[in-house]
């Protein structure tokens, strides 16, 4: 085979794309499937057919345009898992709009820069999660609303929102209540439905994703309809998803993870989505799993470690379940084990992928050996091309590490109103450069044995060390920081900072870690500050975050666990 000894594979399929729209696949499956259940929302007591979600989405549809949103306008989303995240997902896209995931742990900062960045017009939105009080942030930052009547809300620092939609009876002065929206809508919205149905197009950008960026704000990933339609499909298929499957969702909707990979694997494969809770709990899942009995259950490896080590956990409990996806980090193989033999996932699969790329990229297959599902990634997606380069960009011989490059109809379109970022991310060939370091085997195997770029992931969650950087710049007493991951056994890695405060200044570790409260993500906030003089450069004046990284470890007497 002509550059077999090459880093590079293709995903040759006999099973086409499915060029269609997120709300033509919904329509096609209700057709199908409309009397089976599609949506299981246990904390909300909330069961759905295909039918009656299909109907509920048209109403909620018909009511955004009644606001008079218009194709192409952008919808944020601040909320955490509940059924109007599953409705607005889908109603935006019939009508048109692109739908703005907002991390539901975001900030004040944060949000601001979210809404003003793709000038979202409307916002759906929880009144509060856990600690988090939205509607008090948002007034907070749109003290407008007081005294606005619903959707022409004018706020200064947020120039672009008119509409806040609340979901709950929370609805304030110069709110919606989400529960009125499906009243908005007469038989002229509905018919402008129909009419623009046969209007969108797959190529249509319907989603856009923050990911923290290498330097400075949040990426907006921006997904068109083709992305997500597809990768959910043969992410489903890998798992041999069909109607009679029943997932368990524990991971977040604003995430690939769980509005791709678990919403629209269900819904592309006529299988059911079930809910356990607003957000991950433990004995939540072993709850749902039991009571719904659940085939399929998804989540990162700190989730399925918790699920076993629950005190209610009975392996006899959970005999329907059957495979899943772990993603999200890496895997220890013994966890594997114990989701084989004692979470019964004899054919659990391992995904990899990123937010820009739709987001998997790779997956093992059901039957594949256990030492291949811990030790690699799996193999190339359908349709998906990915090939490993060296630094000078030329790609590697089978087996040599190199930065892994993706390319197919998964690549999103750019980051939203970023060329830069986009041309930097993407080359002139169509390439997405992930900044991971990877090794392919001769037998097509891929597996991760680090990253180009300095990113964390705690528990699941990337996070980018000059995103917090920029932010903590704020602190009048901060002189320079640098922020970087280390070993963490619960979380896989936490934030640590070294810290230079300005000549004459004094700060605890506290301090800075109040500075950031209520302002960024708490998975952000440093866990291990250190105050110092200075950091180890290099002659060329690069700061040299391995060699901090390296000091903590010996300091903090972490015991470091190396896995694929």
């Amino acid at each position: 085979m002509f550059g077999s000894d090459l880093s590079y594979v293709q995903g040759a399929d006999a099973e086409g794309l499915k060029y269609i729209t997120v709300g033509r696949l919904l329509d096609a499956t209700a057709a199908a499937y409309g009397d089976r259940e599609a949506l299981v929302v246990r904390h909300q007591d909330v069961r759905l057919t295909y039918a009656e979600l299909k109907t509920r989405v048209d109403a909620c549809a018909a009511g955004l345009l009644a606001l008079g949103l218009e194709p192409g306008d952008r919808i944020g989303i601040w909320s955490p898992n509940r059924v109007e995240w599953v409705l607005t997902q889908f109603a935006s896209a019939k009508a048109g709009l692109v739908l703005v995931n907002i991390n539901p742990a975001y900030r004040l900062a944060e949000l601001e820069y979210a809404l003003n960045k793709v000038e979202c017009k409307a916002l759906v939105t929880a009144s509060r999660f856990k600690t988090s009080d939205y509607l008090e942030m948002l007034r907070t930052l749109a003290p407008e609303l007081a005294t606005a009547r619903p959707g022409v809300l004018c706020a200064e620092r947020l120039p672009h929102l008119r509409r806040v939609i609340v979901m709950g009876d929370d609805a304030g002065p110069g709110m919606l209540a989400f529960d009125a929206l499906a009243a908005l809508g007469s038989p002229a919205e509905l018919a402008r439905l129909a009419e623009l149905a046969a209007i969108l197009q797959p190529d249509d950008a319907i989603n856009v994703q923050f990911t923290s960026g290498t330097t400075g704000m949040p990426k907006g990933a921006t997904l068109t309809h083709f992305n997500v339609v597809n990768n959910g499909y043969f992410v489903g298929r890998a798992m041999r998803f069909g109607p009679e499957d029943r997932l368990c969702i524990p991971v977040p909707l604003y995430h690939c993870f769980g509005m791709v990979m678990s919403v629209l694997t269900c819904v592309s494969h006529g299988a059911c989505m079930v809910f356990p809770a607003e957000a991950f709990e433990p004995g939540a899942v072993l709850e749902a799993v039991a009571a719904e009995r659940c085939t399929a259950l998804h989540g990162v490896p700190t989730m399925f470690i918790a699920v076993l080590d629950h005190p209610d956990f009975a392996s006899d409990a959970l005999g329907t379940l059957r495979t899943g996806i772990m993603a999200g980090a890496p895997c220890p193989i013994e966890v594997m084990k114990r989701v084989i033999s004692e979470l019964n996932m004899a054919e659990v699969t391992i995904a990899y992928g990123m937010t820009e790329t739709s987001p998997v990229s790779f997956q093992s297959s059901t039957d594949d050996p256990i030492e291949r599902r811990v030790s690699t990634i799996g193999r190339i997606h359908p349709h998906v091309e990915v090939k490993i380069i060296d630094a000078e960009g030329r790609t590697v011989p089978r087996g040599v590490k190199g930065e892994l490059c993706t390319r197919g109809y998964s690549v999103m379109l750019g980051y939203w109103n970023d060329a830069e970022r986009t041309r930097e991310a993407i080359d002139a060939a169509g390439w997405m450069h992930t900044g991971d370091l990877a090794i392919i085997d001769a037998e097509g195997y891929c597996n991760i044995v680090g990253r180009v770029k300095d990113m964390i992931i705690r528990g699941g969650e990337n996070v980018y060390p000059r995103e917090i950087e920029e932010f903590l710049y704020r602190h009048p007493d901060i002189q320079d920081v640098a922020v970087f991951g280390v070993p963490d056994r619960r979380f896989g890695e936490q934030v640590a900072a070294w810290v230079k405060l300005k000549p004459g200044a004094t700060a605890s570790a506290d301090d800075i870690k109040t500075f950031c409260q209520g302002q960024i993500a708490h998975y952000k906030i440093p866990f291990h500050i250190r105050f110092v003089d200075g950091f180890p450069m290099t002659v060329t004046g690069k700061i040299q975050k391995f060699v901090m990284r390296e000091t903590m470890v010996e300091e903090l007497d972490i015991e470091i666990t190396r896995t694929a």
